[in-house]
């Protein structure tokens, strides 16, 4: 396991180091909504092709990649975000940019390597124009895609990326700044016996740099802190994987 994080001449966490520039919760939208039904027994491999192939929404027309998953598909650990930005589409990779270094580095924080020990995908697979949120109709037409990947990567604990992240998978808008570092437990077929915890998304904390206590990267270290502890606590799902 990594070693723990440094901290400074003030006793604080050196928190993520420093920059390197470089729908609810149901199974897919509701019969009726006019979606092309999709294959439920289709494995991670089939579910990047069937991403590959999807016009289930008008973002279909201006991505350049559709950006499925990276990290371990054992891994006890599932980071979901919002949508891809601008890098992740030329990319076809999700969190590659800065927000997604900076993901790296949080979770390297608290000895998580995000390609190692977690498996990170978004409530879209496609990047909405303009990076603006994706719309009610786009998370539900990806919606299908992201109940798969859970079911198959199976993961213990759930981290959600940002207020878009929340509410596309647990339906519960707004809020994150109430409702983040709180864990919820998972219901239904797809999210039963899993845990999930809103965090701020890496690219708020990059527009809020501070790191004084109270700061919102201060809390989310907090947050990550707490995370570590649960998958350490081996609520675990799964024999594999990494942690």
């Amino acid at each position: 396991m990594p070693p723990p994080p440094t901290t400074g001449e003030t006793g604080q966490p050196d928190l993520f180091g420093p920059l390197t520039p470089s729908a609810g919760p149901s199974a897919g939208p509701a019969s009726g909504s006019g979606l092309p039904a999709v294959e439920p027994d289709l494995d991670l491999a089939g579910v990047a092709a069937a991403c590959a192939a999807c016009r289930r929404c008008g973002l279909a027309a201006t991505r350049q990649h559709v950006v499925v998953s990276r990290g371990d598909p054992a891994a006890r650990l599932m980071v979901i975000g919002e949508g891809p930005g601008a890098q992740e589409d030329a990319s076809g990779q999700p969190f590659v940019g800065r927000a997604g270094q900076l993901l790296d580095q949080m979770l390297a924080s608290v000895g998580i390597d995000s390609n190692r020990d977690a498996y990170i995908c978004n409530v879209v697979k496609c990047r909405p124009p303009e990076n603006r949120k994706p719309t009610p109709a786009e998370m539900a037409a990806c919606r299908p895609w992201l109940d798969r990947q859970i079911q198959l990567n199976d993961p213990a604990v759930i981290l959600l990326a940002g207020a878009t992240a929340m509410e596309g998978v647990l339906g519960v808008k707004g809020g994150i700044t109430r409702l983040r570092g709180q864990w919820r437990q998972g219901s239904g077929p797809v999210l039963a016996g899993r845990w999930l915890m809103p965090i701020f998304h890496p690219s708020y904390l990059l527009r809020n740099p501070s790191r004084q206590s109270g700061s919102p990267k201060w809390l989310t270290w907090q947050d990550l802190q707490d995370v570590r502890r649960r998958l350490d606590q081996g609520g675990t799902r799964r024999s594999g994987g990494g942690l």
